[in-house]
C-alpha cells in the first residue's frame, strides 16, 4: 500500500514546491533581463527617473514616490526636467515678445491664478500648443521659458522611446506619458520636431505605429480625459502641413514664431552682445538691417564667429604669440565692426554654396 504523507510532511513539501518556484522566477526574470540589449539603457533610465523625482520632492515638495511608478512611467520620467534647471527665462527671449504675451496671458495665468475664477470652465489653459515657424526662431526657448514662469514640470518627450520592438509596448508607453504627467500636473509635455511622431495617417502606416498613435490622442483628449487637468501638450515644428488634421485639432493655441524683422533682430543682437564688450565703431541698427532673413540663433552664430575672430587677430597681431590668460586677469579687446562685418560675409558666403541666402545684402 502506497505511504500515507502526514499532514507536517505535506507542508514541507507545500513550502519547497514554493521556495523553488519563487528561486526559479527570480533567477529565470535576472536571466532574462541580462539577455535583454536594453536592460543597461532602462536600468540607467529608471535610475535617472528616481534621481529627478527626489529632486522635485526636495525643490518643489512633491509628494510622489518612485516605488508607485510602473516601469513605463519611470521611462518616460527620465526624459523629466527638473524647473531649477531650466536656466531659460522670458528675458532670454528678445524679439518675440507678441508672442510671449498671448502666451502669458492664454497659458501661464490660467494655471498660476486658477483660484480667480474657480467657477468658470472657460477659464482654463488650453490642452495643446503649437508654436511653429522656420527652424532657429526660438521655438523650444519659449518652451522652456513657458515652464518656469508657470512653475510648471517639464517632460522633453523623446519620441524613440515610445516605440519598443514587443507588440503593446508602444501603447503602454503611449499611456504612460500622461499618466505620469497627470501625476505631476500643472505639466508640460514638449515634442519637439512633432511632425515626426504625429504626422497625417494613412493606409500605409505600420500598424503599431497607428495603434500608438491613436493610443495618444485618445489619452490626450479623449472619454478618460479628466476636467480640470493641467496637462498640456506642446509641439513644436517648421511642416506645420504634415499634421495629422486630429492632432491640429487637439491643438488651439497656434503661435506662429516666425523670422525677426530689422526691429527684432536689433533686440536679439543687443540681447546677445549684452555680456560682450565691443569698440564705439559697432553699428547694431547696420547689421541687423544687414541680416535680412537671419533667425535668432543665425544671429547668435553670428556674434559667436565674431568673437572668434576678435580672438584670432588679438593672437595674431594684438600681442604676438602670447596667449589670452587662462584665469581671465588679462583683458581682450572689445568686439569690433569689422568682426561682425567678416561673420556676417562668413556666413553669406556659407550659406550661398548651401542655397540657403535669404539675404541680397553685401558689405564692401
Amino acid at each position: 500500500m502506497p505511504k500515507t504523507l502526514s499532514q507536517s510532511e505535506i507542508l514541507q513539501l507545500v513550502l519547497r514546491i514554493s521556495i523553488a518556484s519563487v528561486v526559479s522566477y527570480y533567477s529565470l526574470k535576472w536571466m532574462f533581463d541580462r539577455l535583454d540589449p536594453t536592460y543597461k539603457s532602462k536600468k540607467k533610465a529608471r535610475d535617472k527617473a528616481e534621481h529627478q523625482i527626489k529632486r522635485l520632492g526636495g525643490s518643489e515638495g512633491l509628494e510622489l514616490n518612485p516605488a508607485t511608478l510602473n516601469d513605463h512611467e519611470l521611462v518616460i520620467a527620465s526624459h523629466l526636467v527638473v524647473p531649477d534647471d531650466i536656466t531659460v527665462s522670458w528675458d532670454d527671449i528678445a524679439g518675440l515678445d507678441g508672442v510671449i504675451e498671448e502666451l502669458r496671458e492664454s497659458v501661464v495665468l490660467p494655471i498660476r491664478h486658477r483660484h480667480l475664477l474657480q467657477n468658470s470652465q472657460l477659464w482654463e489653459a488650453p490642452k495643446g500648443v503649437l508654436l511653429h515657424g522656420p527652424p532657429g526662431c526660438g521655438k523650444t526657448l519659449i518652451a522652456k521659458a513657458t515652464a518656469k514662469e508657470g512653475g510648471m514640470r517639464f517632460i522633453n518627450l523623446d519620441v524613440a522611446i515610445l516605440t519598443d520592438k514587443w507588440y503593446g509596448e508602444s501603447q503602454k508607453l503611449a499611456s504612460a506619458v500622461f499618466t505620469l504627467a497627470s501625476k505631476l500636473q500643472p505639466c508640460i509635455v514638449f515634442i519637439d520636431e512633432i511632425e515626426s511622431f504625429l504626422r497625417s495617417r494613412n493606409v500605409q502606416d505600420h500598424e503599431a505605429t497607428a495603434m500608438m498613435k491613436t493610443q495618444f490622442m485618445m489619452l490626450w483628449d479623449g472619454l478618460s480625459t479628466k476636467a480640470g487637468s493641467t496637462v498640456i501638450v506642446m509641439g513644436a515644428t517648421n511642416r506645420p502641413q504634415d499634421l495629422d488634421k486630429a492632432i491640429m485639432r487637439r491643438m488651439p493655441a497656434q503661435f506662429h514664431v516666425g523670422l525677426p524683422t530689422e526691429e527684432q533682430r536689433l533686440k536679439i543682437f543687443r540681447l546677445v552682445l549684452s555680456t560682450e564688450t565691443f569698440s564705439d565703431d559697432v553699428d547694431l541698427n547696420r547689421i541687423a538691417k544687414l541680416t535680412h532673413g537671419f533667425s535668432g540663433s543665425d544671429i547668435r552664430e553670428l556674434c559667436r564667429n565674431a568673437s572668434v575672430f576678435r580672438i584670432r587677430n588679438y593672437m595674431r597681431n594684438g600681442s604676438g604669440n602670447q596667449t589670452p590668460s587662462p584665469n581671465g586677469t588679462e583683458p581682450l579687446p572689445p568686439i569690433s565692426m569689422d568682426n561682425l562685418l567678416s561673420s556676417f560675409n562668413k556666413m553669406k558666403e556659407s550659406r550661398m554654396h548651401t542655397g540657403l541666402l535669404v539675404t541680397d545684402n553685401s558689405v564692401d
